[in-house]
Order: structure tokens, then sequence, then C-alpha cells
């Protein structure tokens, strides 16, 4: 089995470097690289990329900004210069994070984390439905969508509800709507993303999940009928 993946960098010779160790690597297949975010995902909207080697410092839109502006988040490799960047790319949930100049074992050793990565979802996903993994109190959980029951803007964090508990989640909403089917999911409020699977009954203010008012916005409640009629 091979990743395709795509190579992200400014710099000419990085990119050329990191290429080099992409093509050299019997699991790996190079769809590309690009000096610019911009190109990069104008190739993956019509290229399947299950890993990006992201550099974060570039011109126009960072490494960071671009993955913000992702629907569906391949697994992500950082590649840079400066370690203080290590924090912030844990909280977009990386499968690994390389510093120039990039040491060949170092490298084989990421993919081999990308490539344990793979094959641990897509043989969750054949056997038990679709999750995510969400990182609370500085653990990785595996959250199964079908349980989720709502989630909630948290101040600086989002709060995930399930049938069985519930973790605060250093994110953003618009991540999580992103990453949800929207099949299944809809964003009722700024504040609030439900499963409709979970809902018993609503009006034009309310949706009720269990003993739980989830408030509608005006403008978010036709959404939820729509999504509601296609269920």
């Amino acid at each position: 089995m091979k990743l395709n993946c795509v190579v992200v960098d400014d710099s000419s010779i990085q990119r050329m470097i990191i290429a080099k160790l992409v093509n050299n690597h019997p699991n790996l297949h190079l769809i590309g690289d690009f000096s610019n975010a911009i190109e990069a995902k104008n190739c993956m909207s019509v290229h399947s990329v299950d890993l990006i080697f992201l550099d974060i410092e570039m011109p126009v839109i960072s490494g960071f900004d671009f993955l913000d502006g992702l629907k569906t988040k391949p697994q992500i490799i950082f590649i840079t210069s400066k370690a203080e960047y290590a924090l912030k790319a844990f909280d977009y949930d990386a499968t690994d994070y390389l510093q120039k100049p990039i040491a060949v074992d170092r490298f084989s050793a990421s993919v081999k984390r990308a490539m344990d990565l793979h094959l641990l979802k897509q043989d969750n996903k054949e056997e038990e439905g679709e999750h995510i993994f969400i990182k609370s109190n500085l653990k990785k959980l595996k959250i199964y969508t079908s349980r989720i029951k709502w989630i909630e803007a948290f101040g600086d964090y989002v709060r995930v509800v399930t049938e069985d508990d519930s973790n605060l989640v250093l994110s953003t909403m618009k991540s999580f709507e992103n990453d949800l089917s929207k099949k299944k999911f809809v964003r009722v409020h700024k504040s609030y993303i439900i499963n409709i699977d979970k809902v018993e009954r609503f009006n034009s203010k309310f949706a009720e999940i269990g003993t739980t008012k989830i408030p509608l916005s005006r403008n978010k409640k036709e959404d939820l009928v729509k999504a509601l009629s296609f269920a």
C-alpha cells in the first residue's frame, strides 16, 4: 500500500529535498509538490491525498491557514525550521513534526507513523463505523459519530457531548463542522452543532435532545427541517 502525498513548501530547495525523500520511499506516491497553498488546494480538489508534507511559514497563506481552509484534512507532517510551532501543530492533530534539516532516518520513522495510523483508521472504519479522534486532557480519544448528541461552543474550547460522557476539546466549531457528515450533523446556532438522529422534537425556537433544549437560530431552522426530511 502507498500513501498519496503532496509537498507544500515555498523553498524550491526544500521541496526538491522532500520530494526526493518521498520518491525514494517504497510506501509513498508523490502526487505533486507546490510552492504555495493555493496550488496545493487546487490539486487536492481533483486528486485523493492521504498525506501532506507541509511547511508552516509561507507567504500569503501559512500552513496553518491552509489547513483551516480544508473541508477534509489528510494526515499532516509539518516541516519547519522553528521548534516553537510544535505546540500549535499538536492542536492541528499533526501526525508528526519534522525540523529542517531532515534526517533520512527521522523521515522514515515519521512515514511509518503515518502508515500505521492510516491502516488503523482503515480497519476501524470497516469494522466499527464512522468515528473521529479528539484530544482532551492531553489524551487522544476515539469518538463514534453515531454516539455524539451535540457539540457546543465553550469559550476557547468545544464541548463534545455523547451518549456516554462529554469532553472539552481545544478546537473550533468550524473545524468540527468540516469534519462531521453534513447529512447527519447540522449547525443550528453559532454555538451548537446537533446530530439530527438524536432530535426528538423541535419548534421554531428549540430542538430537543432528551431533556436538553438546543436553541435554533432564526436562519438555521430551515437547514434543520431540510436535514430531517432527508434523514
